[in-house]
C-alpha cells in the first residue's frame, strides 16, 4: 500500500510522524520449530537498506495476530496497515502466524488451550530465541537487527498474547493452573483492544467462548501503551462497556499509557487489512490516529526521542482523535 498519508486522514495529519521510509516485505519466512504441529511462519517488514536513516541497527516489534473473522487476515497475511507503517517509520516489524490461523487448519485443542492462546507467548519468545537464524535466512536483515531494543504488540486476542508477554498471567478456570509468559527481553508493548478481567466481567456467552480465561494484570510491569476504541462493544465476551478493553491500563502497575480512540470500534479503522470486512469501523483517519500514535509511543519506548511527548501536546488540543492518560 502506497503512503503518502490518505487524503480522508482529516486531524490525524497533525500527529507528529516521521518521514516514511521505502519499506520491504517478505514471507513466508519460516523457521523450523521442533514439537509443533507445523514450522513457524512469519512475514518480515523493514526499511530498505539504501534509505540513510535505516543503516544503524533497528529496533524489533513484533505483533501478534487476533483471530478474527476472515480466512486469512488472522496471519502473517494480515496487518498491513500496522507492519508497513511501523517498519516505514524505522522498525523491523516481524508477524507470525500463530496456530489457530483458519488458514492453517489444525483440529482444535482441549478446552483449557482453546485457540491455542498457551501457545501463542512461547512463539514470540521462540522467535526472539531465533533472531540470528532470522538473519540468516533474510540477508536483507543481517546486522541490522537491534537485539537488545524489543518491543511486542497485539491486537484483539493478540493483545492479551502481548499482556502475558508484559507480564499479566492466566489462571485457568478449568484447571486451576497459572500461566506465566513474561519475557524480560521485551522492553515495551502496545495492546490494542485487549481483552480484559474474565470471572464476573465475562458475559454467559463470553464464559463458553472462552473457558480458560481469567487473567491478572497485576504482574504487567513492562511499560505498554494501551489502545482501546471507546465505542468497542464486544457482548460475545462481556456485559460491561469499552472500557473492558482497558483493564490492562486500569489494573495494571505502572508505568502504563492509556490512548482511548474516538469513536473506535474493535477494528480501529482497518488495522487488520486494507479496506476489509474484517472491521466495522473503517475509517482512514481513525486508522491514521492508531498508526502515528502507536508509532509515536514506540519510537519513545525503542528510540529515546520526544515523539510521545509531542503525541499528546497534539491530542490534548484535538480531543476529536482521542483522550490519553499515563500512570
Amino acid at each position: 500500500m502506497p503512503f503518502p498519508d490518505h487524503a480522508a486522514m482529516g486531524a490525524a495529519s497533525l500527529l507528529p510522524a516521521q518521514p516514511p521510509l521505502p519499506v520491504f516485505s517478505i514471507a513466508p519466512v519460516t523457521i523450523p520449530y521442533p514439537n509443533r504441529p507445523v514450522d513457524l511462519q512469519l512475514r518480515v517488514s523493514a526499511p530498505v537498506l539504501s534509505s540513510t536513516a535505516a543503516k544503524q541497527p533497528l529496533p524489533i516489534v513484533i505483533i501478534s495476530h487476533g483471530m478474527g473473522r476472515s480466512n486469512w487476515l488472522n496471519s502473517l497475511a494480515g496487518y498491513e496497515p500496522l507492519t508497513h507503517y511501523w517498519a516505514s517509520q524505522g522498525f523491523v516489524v516481524l508477524l507470525p502466524t500463530h496456530l489457530a490461523a483458519v488458514s492453517l487448519g489444525l483440529p482444535p485443542p482441549a478446552a483449557d488451550n482453546g485457540m491455542f492462546w498457551q501457545d501463542r507467548p512461547g512463539e514470540i519468545s521462540f522467535l526472539i530465541d531465533h533472531l540470528d537464524t532470522l538473519e540468516t535466512l533474510v540477508p536483507q536483515l543481517q546486522g541490522r537487527l537491534d537485539k537488545t531494543n524489543i518491543a511486542v504488540a497485539g491486537h484483539s486476542l493478540g493483545g492479551f498474547t502481548a499482556s502475558l508477554l508484559l507480564g499479566a498471567t492466566n489462571t485457568s478456570p478449568i484447571t486451576g493452573t497459572t500461566v506465566r509468559a513474561h519475557d524480560p527481553r521485551v522492553k515495551a508493548g502496545v495492546v490494542l483492544g485487549g481483552t480484559g478481567h474474565g470471572g464476573d466481567s465475562l458475559s454467559d456467552n463470553g464464559r463458553k467462548m472462552v473457558p480458560f480465561y481469567d487473567v491478572n494484570f497485576d504482574t504487567m510491569r513492562t511499560p505498554a501503551l494501551i489502545m482501546a476504541g471507546d465505542a468497542d462493544l464486544s457482548p460475545h465476551l462481556t456485559d460491561r462497556g469499552p472500557d473492558w478493553h482497558w483493564d490492562g491500563y486500569t489494573h495494571a502497575p505502572g508505568p502504563k499509557d492509556l490512548f482511548k480512540v474516538r469513536g473506535g470500534g474493535h477494528g480501529f479503522g482497518g488495522v487488520a487489512g486494507w479496506s476489509a470486512a474484517e472491521t466495522d469501523d473503517e475509517s482512514p483517519e481513525r486508522l491514521a490516529v492508531v498508526q502515528r500514535v502507536s508509532s509515536a509511543y514506540l519510537r519513545t519506548a525503542l528510540y529515546g526521542d520526544d515523539a510521545w511527548a509531542r503525541t499528546l501536546r497534539v491530542v490534548e488540543g484535538h480531543p476529536e482523535l482521542g483522550a490519553a492518560e499515563s500512570k
